[in-house]
């Protein structure tokens, strides 16, 4: 019974092939486009490096490309069900398969099973490549392009507070006793939250307790005054390794698992986890809105085309996806400020738009 659902292997055969074909087209269109438009701006940040030539270019476009895939899937998948559909409509192919008793939902079989495996690829693509190049573009791009120390846990641009105090570090590296801060800022501040004095340093190593900062470059704020003691200063002796090593998560740059671990840390340091718990969910739904717009993009598909209304269905198919991702993001924006919990602000949009689908196409053709 399940098998009737389909057309036959030969129909389904050819309008997934048809569909599949349409959406890789698209997809390197739009990644080769917003990759030469992406160059044009980041090329010269990159080459200002003296170190860095042409293979330091082709290391940023390998870390980019995937982040472009990753996310104009999606639009790829809307586009290339509006194409194939409104080709076939225009080519009478989809009249000729209603007329041999296909429904609309048996039309749209193939190419909602298609998009279910690109969503399949989708998710393990993210999980297994977008994350790591996301978190080594992110590393680079903090350090300016410039050469990033090896280190089995690098963090950049870290913010901690040890009472009224605070210690920014632009790069930690290391775990435990072995960590290691690089262009660190100390803040010591007032009960009133005004900072009495500031210290800059190049390097800070754990000095049980507290931290040592090397060449130290002290400025007194009442005074006004700076000066520039000739040995390390040890600031925020309440700061342990292991607060250093709680930091905030980059639900873009971990996978799943990762970032269930990091979630379970920030909730026992008693920190506020709503936005990545939202991401957490949305690292699902995300790539399953692939099989949302062979549904939305539909009314492309199905009515007269001679009667001149085939652009009108175009665009109407079109809004009605691109519709889907400005409620997704905002629903996202609202989950990470508690505004919706993060199970309604991943899932929502997505089931929200699965009954506008099924009743656009229900009313129209069914």
């Amino acid at each position: 019974m399940l098998l009737d659902f389909f057309p036959s292997r030969r129909l389904t055969w050819y309008l997934a092939k048809t569909f599949t074909v349409r959406i890789l087209a698209v997809l390197v269109m739009l990644v080769l486009v917003l990759m030469m438009l992406d160059l044009l701006s980041t090329t010269g940040d990159i080459l200002a490096v003296q170190s860095n030539g042409q293979a330091d270019l082709l290391r940023y476009v390998s870390l980019r490309v995937p982040q472009l895939v990753a996310r104009f899937l999606p639009y790829s998948v809307l586009l290339a069900t509006i194409i194939t559909l409104a080709t076939l409509n225009q080519n009478s192919e989809v009249t000729a398969m209603k007329a041999s008793g296909l429904s609309a939902h048996q039309i749209l079989a193939p190419l909602l099973l298609t998009a279910l495996i690109v969503a399949g690829l989708s998710f393990t693509f993210n999980e297994r490549i977008v994350t790591r190049a996301t978190a080594t573009l992110k590393v680079w791009e903090d350090n300016d392009f410039g050469p990033v120390p090896p280190a089995a846990d690098t963090r950049t641009n870290v913010y901690l507070t040890e009472g009224h105090n605070v210690l920014m570090a632009r790069l930690v590296q290391g775990t435990g006793a072995a960590t290691i801060m690089s262009d660190v800022t100390f803040y010591a501040r007032d009960e009133g939250g005004m900072i009495t004095s500031q210290i800059r340093g190049s390097r800070a190593s754990f000095a049980d307790p507290g931290w040592a900062i090397a060449n130290p470059r002290v400025f007194e704020v009442g005074a006004a005054r700076a000066s520039e003691p000739r040995g390390p200063l040890v600031v925020a002796p309440g700061l342990t390794p292991s607060q250093v090593s709680v930091r905030e998560a980059d639900p873009d740059a971990e996978p799943l698992s990762q970032l269930s671990e990091s979630i379970t840390a920030l909730k026992a340091a008693d920190r506020r986890t709503a936005e990545l718990e939202a991401k957490w969910w949305h690292k699902i739904s995300g790539p399953l809105s692939a099989v949302l717009m062979p549904l939305l993009g539909a009314v492309a598909g199905f009515g007269l085309a001679r009667s001149g209304h085939l652009f009108a269905r175009a665009v109407i198919g079109m809004a009605l996806g691109f519709a889907y991702f400005v409620v997704d993001n905002a629903a996202l924006a609202l989950g990470s400020f508690g505004g919706y919990p993060p199970l309604l602000a991943a899932w929502a949009p997505f089931l929200l738009f699965l009954l506008v689908g099924e009743t656009v196409l229900i009313r129209t053709e069914e």
